[in-house]
């Protein structure tokens, strides 16, 4: 059976090799892709096959297809994205010439679809920073976890912030009780139990139902300037240890991860326990990486933790091997050699220094001030440290020393 699977009849395709007679891909041979369809060969390159009819045919089908679709996205999708529309098109191709099981067609269609219509929804705010909060749908009212998250969202509104939740009840909607509606977004999930939207949200243009996690999860991610983790079940461990990988292996920016108990709660110092025994004293994660999280049971240290992380420190991206920091003020020359100091063990050569907007940056906040620097896009929990370092230097005594 191999390489298909699952049950007789199904015959699922798992494999990227390519039949090339489609008069899609074309070709009288089989040959391996990239999943970006690009042929996939040796350092010096895949090997050229010999000039046949067949493969004439496959290039006349690739240069209509190439037109074909060059002019409905010419047509139908203009502006300066054109490139993405055009590959992603590509893709819908090769999803046919692969035969891709009509299962995971749809997949792909509904994933496609719902993500659109989150991006839709969420880019009129995008301005406003966004505070995602998970915890169990099953917590009571009269709760303390519950109050501790009603308490937290009203003071991340009072702060500016908008909060985003699942949409359900228990913390969820503590979370959107606290910041109200017009400050609330929330990002459902469709379940055969348990879950229902809560009156807060329920009839709000800022409601997104998404059928798969995956989906869910990607946008409370990507839409999040801080996570607060409340005590709960399965799916907020799921969410909770989600965020800390991305942001631990670099796959998601560095935001401040707050573990908030009710006073005098002891469920995250319960997992903080299992978490330093089973998992840093055995060697599968690093001291470093307790770093990304702050686990308190006073809501206003949390919010602090929250606010203080943006203090100095504005955002970061890459361009190419360089990291650049963008701050909200500039930092002395002194302070900026202490950094070095400190922190030679996390570059790749080099040191950290004071920049200007790079080129590469293009119109992406022009005015502030920056750091670059050679990272190991390793030591994230060491990074953590440093942006933590910043956020904390005083430039009030800094100028006065000048």
């Amino acid at each position: 059976m191999w390489p298909y699977t699952g049950a007789a009849g199904t015959r699922r395709k798992r494999t990227h090799v390519k039949n090339e007679t489609s008069p899609i891909s074309g070709g009288a041979r089989v040959t391996r892709e990239t999943p970006e369809g690009r042929p996939a060969g040796s350092a010096s390159g895949p090997k050229k096959a010999p000039e046949t009819t067949e493969s004439r045919e496959a290039a006349e089908a690739r240069e209509a297809r190439e037109a074909a679709i060059a002019d409905f996205v010419a047509r139908f999708c203009p502006g300066p994205d054109g490139e993405h529309f055009r590959n992603m098109i590509r893709t819908v191709c090769r999803l046919s010439a692969d035969g891709t099981a009509r299962a995971d067609v749809k997949l792909m269609d509904r994933a496609l679809a719902e993500l659109r219509f989150a991006f839709k929804t969420f880019a009129p705010y995008e301005h406003i920073p966004k505070v995602s909060i998970f915890g169990s749908a099953r917590t009571p009212e009269d709760h303390p976890d519950y109050q501790a998250a009603l308490r937290f969202a009203e003071r991340m509104r009072e702060c500016n912030w908008m909060v985003i939740t699942g949409a359900g009840d228990g913390i969820m909607k503590a979370g959107h009780g606290g910041a109200g509606a017009e400050a609330s977004f929330g990002v459902a999930i469709r379940l055969p139990f348990e879950q229902r939207t809560n009156e807060y949200i329920a009839l709000d243009k800022k409601l997104v139902n998404f059928n798969y996690f995956f989906t869910r999860k990607l946008m409370f991610i990507r839409e999040s300037k801080a996570i607060a983790l409340f005590p709960g079940g399965f799916g907020t461990q799921d969410e909770g240890f989600e965020a800390l990988t991305l942001i631990q292996t670099g796959k998601a920016p560095m935001v401040p991860v707050v573990l908030i108990d009710a006073p005098g709660g002891t469920y995250w110092q319960h997992w903080r326990t299992y978490v330093k025994a089973e998992l840093l004293h055995t060697g599968m994660i690093s001291a470093e990486d307790m770093n990304l999280i702050k686990i308190t049971d006073d809501v206003e240290v949390a919010v602090q933790e929250i606010l203080r992380f943006y203090r100095r420190f504005h955002s970061y991206r890459y361009v190419r091997d360089t990291l650049v920091i963008r701050l909200n003020e500039a930092l002395p020359a002194d302070f900026i050699a202490g950094l070095n100091a400190d922190y030679a063990d996390i570059l790749e050569g080099g040191k950290i220094e004071a920049s200007a907007a790079l080129p590469e940056e293009g119109d992406e906040l022009p005015d502030k001030p920056r750091l670059t620097m050679r990272f190991n896009r390793r030591s994230h929990g060491r990074l953590r440290k440093l942006l933590d370092a910043i956020n904390a230097v005083d430039l009030s005594e800094s100028v006065a020393a000048h």
